[in-house]
């Protein structure tokens, strides 16, 4: 079973991931915290496998709770998942040198989350299987550890291209899900999936259009490489 610690100051939000990753085979949540003193200490006293961190948090930032994590790695080992609102390349290339698996950037669909899940699952059982490695199982390895290098399973470069490709001819107003599915020819969810996925790996970025009534529009923009 993979222990997972819920980092965020937001209890609602921090409520929503911990009810994905209890209903996750093979996850269980073994606690939360709302500040990264909490984080800290939490990590000391309930050893989790695996960490979901905010960058955002009341008393100290994220990338410096991450910093520490890597400090007592000797003692507490712990992998970590960033979620954040964060999306600027310093935040991003800070948690790439901490080491983290994922990087998942809010708003998002709870389908990502289990993705990353799922992924990091896969890696935790190949790094379990092998004694020992040549290149091939080492690249194999770094594979699954990122989906940088390899997408969540179900998303092909030839529709990321495609979906890639609408969103670069949109206007500055961006592209909904409906928009993007009628350029494609996708169906909407399966748009919505591809979208999710290139704003995680900071290819677009979501902004919601607030009307006058009911839940914004989801906008998405491409952003350059």
């Amino acid at each position: 079973m993979i222990r997972v610690l819920v980092v965020d100051d937001d209890f609602m939000v921090a409520r929503l991931h911990s009810s994905v990753v209890g209903r996750q085979s093979g996850f269980e949540v073994v606690g939360a915290a709302r500040t990264g003193a909490d984080a800290l200490a939490a990590v000391r006293s309930l050893r989790p496998d695996l960490v979901l961190l905010d960058i955002y948090l009341p008393d100290m930032n994220g990338l410096e709770v991450l910093r520490r994590f890597r400090e007592s790695a000797g003692d507490y080992p712990v992998d970590v998942i960033v979620i954040s609102a964060a999306r600027d390349l310093d935040t991003l290339r800070t948690a790439l040198r901490g080491g983290v698996f994922q990087y998942l950037v809010k708003p998002f669909e709870v389908e990502s989350l289990r993705a990353r899940l799922n992924d990091y699952a896969a890696h935790r059982s190949e790094l379990h299987r092998l004694t020992e490695v040549d290149q091939e199982e080492v690249d194999r390895v770094f594979r699954t550890q990122s989906g940088r290098i390899a997408a969540p399973k179900g998303i092909s470069p030839e529709t990321t291209d495609l979906v890639l490709r609408a969103l670069g001819k949109a206007t500055a107003d961006g592209l909904s899900a409906t928009d993007c599915a009628e350029v494609t020819g996708l169906s909407r969810s399966s748009t919505r999936r591809y979208l999710e996925h290139l704003v995680t790996v900071g290819r677009a970025e979501m902004r919601p259009r607030y009307g006058t009534a009911g839940r914004p529009e989801r906008r998405y923009h491409p952003l350059p490489r």
